[in-house]
């Protein structure tokens, strides 16, 4: 595993989708006739028509130009309509990468979902970028140099067509139908067309254990997510066409395993969380641990972008609420009062730092970041607790395998060599 995992976007291009996982990259691939697939991030499928493409999804602002210029390597058909499966900016925002000059302006398509997420964005854009950039292993300051503050407004095409449950066109004599589905979002999409056999998945599928516990980002509901996966399998599909990764051409029995196996692992960690809050609504650390986190060797259920752990959270803050069950966190003192505390009692913040670098060579990374966390909150502008805690953070980094936890440490790495705590 590379120490970002965002590098590994760079040397994808030639892997198969199961040596590249959630990083592959390239196109465009002929997945069915008159319809190709690109991805550059995030993938893109266009469905040739006699009247036009129809296009699912187009990728983020920065990388849609890219995958727009590889689909015209194949077609020059100006887009009749658009169909976003979800809202968030690396699928819907590069749409006008992909049109023809002069054409007339395509139908764009989304979920009723869709225009309040966009609100959202506009009302809450320094916030996600901020939440972003720690995700990529920033900070809010790195995000403010790298003026990451524009990317969370309402796309500059916005959909004109909206549906609620299910919704079916036809466009060229072709068949799309679409089918809302709450996942990673709740205004996601997926969508069929039965001549090609093609499905388009969005985010339900990654190449990846589903991003169904993002620490940061909102509700995510894995257990609508699971049935999306079986109504999908049901429809037979020959060819896949994900949200992220490569896709699967012509292998109906390969896709059906894959999606019935994401299923299930997401039914797993429900289930089991599920019985852990009525076994008397014992703390959140208590059930995390209490669930067993599900297991498997195929490429597609990897922990390489979200983690069973974060789902576990992610099951309990839906049905249980902000409070963790530990009292003295229902109404905390300040954290840093009690980091000055934890220091007087320790000797001082340098002998917690000590204590934390020990546990860490140890092995102890889980333990060693709570002690770093309360050296850097009660003395902030010590260079050697800086650097330490910083170290301490690059190590817990090197020692996970998911996107979001890898990429969240190297903020607090990063936060800890500005001398603030993770704010």
């Amino acid at each position: 595993m590379a120490k970002n995992p965002m590098d590994r976007f760079q040397g994808s291009e030639g892997q198969s989708p199961e040596e590249a996982q959630f990083f592959w990259r390239g196109g465009p691939i002929e997945v069915a006739e008159r319809t190709w697939f690109q991805c550059v991030f995030s993938g893109s499928t266009a469905l040739e028509t006699d009247e036009g493409l129809v296009l699912v999804d187009s990728g983020q602002v920065v990388f849609g130009k890219g995958m727009a210029e590889m689909l015209r390597q194949r077609t020059a058909a100006p887009v009749h309509t658009a169909i976003f499966t979800h809202g968030h900016v690396d699928h819907a925002y590069g749409l006008s990468h992909f049109l023809k000059e002069g054409q007339p302006p395509p139908r764009v398509i989304g979920h009723a979902a869709m225009p309040a997420r966009f609100a959202r964005y506009e009302e809450t854009s320094r916030h996600n970028s901020i939440l972003n950039a720690r995700q990529f292993g920033g900070t809010a300051k790195m995000a403010e140099e790298g003026d990451a503050y524009d990317l969370f407004h309402a796309p500059a095409i916005l959909p004109d067509t909206f549906y609620e449950d299910r919704h079916a066109l036809r466009v060229g004599g072709i068949t799309f139908e679409l089918h809302h589905c709450r996942g990673e979002t709740d205004d996601h999409t997926w969508v069929y067309c039965p001549e090609r056999g093609v499905l388009c998945s969005g985010d339900l599928f990654i190449w990846s254990v589903p991003n169904a516990g993002n620490p940061q980002k909102a509700q995510r509901y894995p257990w609508d997510w699971a049935r999306g996966l079986r109504e999908m399998a049901a429809c037979q599909p020959r060819s896949l066409c994900p949200g992220h990764g490569g896709p699967m051409v012509n292998e109906p029995e390969k896709i059906q395993r894959m999606l019935l196996e994401t299923a299930a692992y997401l039914e797993s960690i429900v289930e089991q969380t599920l019985k852990a809050l009525n076994d008397g609504s014992p703390p959140h650390v208590d059930i995390v641990a209490r669930v067993c986190q599900p297991r498997s060797d195929s490429p597609w259920l990897q922990p390489v972008y979200d983690e069973a752990e974060f789902i576990v959270r992610n099951v309990i803050r839906h049905y249980g609420g902000w409070y963790t069950g530990r009292p003295s966190e229902l109404k905390p003192a300040a954290r840093a009062a009690v980091a000055l505390e934890v220091a007087a009692l320790a000797g001082g913040a340098r002998a917690l730092l000590a204590r934390a670098t020990a546990l860490a060579e140890a092995g102890d990374t889980r333990l060693a970041c709570h002690l770093a966390d309360y050296a850097l909150e009660a003395s902030q502008e010590d260079k050697e607790v800086q650097s330490g805690v910083a170290a301490i953070y690059e190590r817990r980094a090197d020692g996970e395998t998911s996107l979001m936890a890898i990429n969240l440490f190297h903020s607090a790495a990063a936060y800890a060599r500005e001398g603030r705590p993770f704010v």
